[in-house]
């Protein structure tokens, strides 16, 4: 054991330098500036000029902003302006996403890097095609010499996102031409971060751990021929090990996180980005922070502890009576966070149906069997079949909603024995590969910085003289 504050792990270097309603105190002349009235815009103003918050539509649907050859996500039809719930379909570079998870694992091997080089090139790899793509992969595993020495590890801090997003930023720092944006170099740094960041997330955890319990930060060995997914449960169990069964069940996760579309959130950033001309480790890292958002990808960790608080209060998992009464109480408001949300139910496409939690459920049954989890399994599925009347319900909607992928991820993620802190950073690194895709389709394809308007709903006023101000 170290002695407090001798850890090699973590440098606590919080600013001594309190914040300024600390340091100076909120006085009456502070007031507009931190308690007054927001100038918001009246939200009748909104209707009046057509303006689509959020990019959305009337109907809820997303407001087009381009064209994309990369992936579709399928929830509804449109008949007459009319939104049809339909079930739900993903499909990458025109191929079914079960078809891709399904076909490689019917073969008994890793389907991750099969998608990633879909995404990326348009087209299936061949066997020497995908052998030398993993061995480019391979070969930029170990971090830049001198990196451990400055990587953000170093300075403590609450979120591994956050980690995640600053090492991405800092690995510009050691590429000789990190602003050249030709194809070739783009390629490069996305092979450089699909090798890099499943280390560069397992050393931030196990530094936070090392932290916690005052031990030396002890860093993995680099492994060459490892798949994504043996890479990540490596790097997090060391001399522990792993089951076949446990990387071939998160290949799955990898594989239908790896993209979801150009209009979700973090993959928009990245293109946003990317339409300007910036560096791929700008675009990246924007992304990230993006998708740390309790709206986006953050919603992960929410889902767990809400099924972990449904497990605690609920006895009879087995009831649909009992789950039904607790679920009311939580779409009320009354139990759990008090918010009202059933976490893990709803999706900005999807109505009838998502199809990547369809298929988390036919790969996680088998695991679920063998490590003796199957009653929680039943209880999320129990979730999934009762929530929605619930939620309509209470909402007075006759809305479709159907459970996302959220709903399954940490159940799943749980199981294999990934820490929560990683549930969203292994998200980041499965859709490096989208991100990519698109970053590319934006520089290459549009070309054109992306700039929407504002209309202007503000009055002309007149200078006063500071002198003559109230």
């Amino acid at each position: 054991m170290l002695k407090e504050g001798e850890t090699s792990a973590l440098k606590h270097a919080m600013d001594v330098s309190p914040m300024p309603s600390v340091a100076l105190g909120l006085p009456p002349v502070s007031d507009r500036l931190y308690s007054g009235e927001i100038d918001l815009v009246d939200p009748d103003l909104f209707e009046r000029y057509d303006v689509k918050r959020g990019l959305r539509n009337a109907d809820g649907t997303g407001v087009l902003v381009g064209l994309t050859r990369i992936a579709d996500v399928h929830g509804y039809t449109k008949v007459d302006g009319q939104v049809v719930p339909d079930e739900g379909d993903l499909s990458l570079r025109g191929y079914h996403i079960a078809d891709l998870v399904s076909r490689a694992h019917e073969e008994g091997r890793f389907g991750y890097e099969e998608v990633s080089y879909l995404l990326i090139t348009g087209s299936l790899p061949t066997a020497a095609q995908l052998d030398d793509y993993n061995a480019r992969i391979d070969s930029r595993r170990a971090l830049p010499a001198g990196y451990l020495g400055i990587f953000p590890r170093t300075t403590a801090s609450s979120s591994i996102m956050n980690v995640l997003a600053r090492s991405t930023l800092l690995l510009y720092a050691f590429d000789e031409t990190p602003d050249d944006t030709s194809p070739v170099h783009e390629i490069d740094v996305a092979l450089s971060l699909l090798g890099r960041l499943p280390r560069i997330a397992a050393i931030a955890h196990a530094a936070f751990a090392a932290d916690r319990d005052q031990t030396e930060l002890s860093v993995p060995p680099v492994r060459d021929g490892y798949s994504m997914a043996e890479t990540v449960l490596d790097v997090l169990r060391g001399d522990d090990g792993f089951t076949r069964d446990e990387a071939m069940m998160l290949d799955v996760m990898l594989m239908l996180h790896a993209e979801h579309g150009g209009g979700n959130n973090s993959t928009f950033t990245c293109r946003v980005l990317s339409s300007s001309g910036t560096d791929p480790y700008s675009a990246y890292a924007a992304a990230m922070g993006s998708l740390k958002g309790p709206k986006h990808g953050g919603a992960n960790s929410m889902v767990g502890s809400m099924l972990d608080d449904i497990a605690a209060n609920v006895s009879d998992w087995s009831s649909d009576d009992e789950l039904s009464c607790y679920l009311e109480r939580i779409a009320h408001g009354d139990a759990f966070d008090h918010t009202g949300l059933v976490y893990g139910m709803g999706h900005a496409v999807y109505t009838k149906s998502d199809p990547r939690a369809q298929l988390v459920k036919l790969f996680a049954r088998k695991l679920a069997r063998e490590k003796g989890c199957e009653d929680k399994l039943d209880l999320i599925e129990g979730v999934e079949r009762l929530a929605p009347d619930i939620i309509r319900g209470v909402r007075g909607t006759d809305k479709p909603i159907c459970a996302n992928i959220d709903l399954y991820t940490g159940f799943v993620y749980s199981m294999l024995g990934i820490p929560a802190d990683l549930y969203t950073p292994i998200f980041a690194i499965a859709r490096m590969s989208g991100w990519t895709a698109h970053r590319m389709e934006e520089l290459y394809g549009s070309a054109r910085i992306i700039r929407p308007a504002y209309r202007a709903v503000m009055d002309v006023r007149d200078y006063v003289p500071l002198a003559d101000r109230n």
